[in-house]
């Protein structure tokens, strides 16, 4: 059987574990991207680092060469939308941890408007209310690719809540409030109504008080 894999770790923990800067911009994107942890920070931004020191080390090989490991590079990269297949060195090396993070499905899914919040998407992908080319998919951080970013889609199995397109709170609010002054109108309107109808059963009233006196 030979022996079993050896796994390793997909991330470095930094250095400094306790860096107030970097602590406080791993939290703002935790709540931005609605992350579980930091490690899936820590993830993306290992792949963000092999991507940089694979083009810096293109630029001290020969033009055979370099051609070969920066194209590999900027082909990874341009699959997954995240840089143009004509990228140069300094594309790839003023890439941020947050081009990353727009690649993952959880972002994906909510750019899309599936879902109303960032963490809404999470929990929908979890548990398998979504899929890529008609297959389920239960990872949040799978990194989507060009070519599958348009076939992301609720699955098949997804009830209909799900399927309808969410409105956004502002019009949302319009709607409510719009609805709110026709029953207001409705409301006047049947009020009118009653207090005509009061008068004039007032007005019969009065009259035949008057006919039944003797002259």
């Amino acid at each position: 059987m030979g022996d079993p894999r050896r796994l390793r770790k997909k991330y470095r923990p930094p250095k400094k574990l306790w860096d107030e800067t970097r602590i406080k911009e791993e939290a703002a994107l935790k709540k931005e991207y609605g992350l579980k942890n930091v490690r899936e920070i820590w993830v993306l931004k290992e792949e963000l680092d092999r991507a940089r020191n694979e083009a810096k080390k293109s630029l001290a090989l020969p033009d055979e060469k370099k051609a070969e490991v920066f194209g590999k590079v900027v082909r990874k990269l341009a699959r997954l939308n995240i840089v143009g297949e004509d990228a140069t060195v300094d594309d790839i090396l003023s890439l941020s941890i947050k081009d990353f993070l727009e690649r993952r499905l959880q972002t994906r899914v909510y750019r899309k408007g599936m879902t109303k919040t960032i963490k809404q998407a999470r929990q929908l992908i979890v548990h398998g209310f979504i899929g890529v080319d008609g297959r389920r998919v239960t990872s949040p951080g799978m990194l989507v690719t060009k070519s599958m970013d348009e076939k992301i889609a609720y699955y098949k199995d997804a009830t209909n809540v799900f399927k309808q397109p969410f409105v956004k709170e502002e019009e949302k609010a319009e709607e409510d409030k719009e609805k709110k002054n026709e029953e207001k109108k409705a409301e006047g309107k049947v009020e009118g109504e009653g207090k005509n109808t009061a008068s004039a059963q007032e007005a019969a009233a009065e009259e035949a008080t008057k006919a039944a006196k003797p002259a």
